[in-house]
């Protein structure tokens, strides 16, 4: 399973090595800080839109930046071994920057996907997609869960005493 697993510096040879086998790409990201069936939807839908799935991890720092103190609660590794554990999924990225911006020029997918939680306005890679002749894609269920309404949960059901 760990061969699902890619260095960051490998995504350019994975993408140009995937494009000669006339495989199209699609790429989706998110912290994945705790799975739940809002992120194996999201990634099954995504899955659905090409090829090759790739899905880009937030490294621990960008997780504590974009979400905050006393997250990631699982580190990088361990969320990447999760997402790689998934049928869906044909590979995995752990990428180091507050967008996939990058990782996506290298990459060169076909498709980006993101969660219901966006709209194709409102996802902060749609300008890259747009040079590369790229399409967005909204996919997975409605956004009635998430990591935060988890923990949430879990507080109130174990301090109540």
């Amino acid at each position: 399973m760990t061969g699902k697993i890619i260095a960051r510096s490998e995504v350019r040879a994975l993408g140009d090595r995937l494009r000669s086998e006339h495989q199209s790409i699609v790429f989706a990201n998110g912290c994945f800080d705790l799975l739940h069936a809002g992120h194996v939807r999201y990634l099954e839908g995504a899955a659905q839109q090409g090829d090759a799935l790739v899905v880009g991890i937030n490294s621990d720092r960008t997780v504590r930046t974009l979400k905050g103190p006393g997250r990631p609660f699982l580190n990088q590794d361990a969320r990447a071994e999760l997402i790689a554990a998934l049928r869906a999924v044909d590979y995995v990225v752990i990428f180091d920057d507050l967008t996939a911006e990058a990782i996506l020029r290298d990459l060169r997918p076909g498709v980006h996907c993101k969660g219901t939680d966006y709209s194709e306005e409102s996802v902060p890679e749609r300008k890259v997609m747009e040079e590369l002749g790229g399409r967005i894609c909204i996919t997975g269920d409605p956004k009635d869960h998430s990591t935060r309404q988890l923990i949430e949960e879990i507080k109130q059901r174990y301090t109540k005493g």
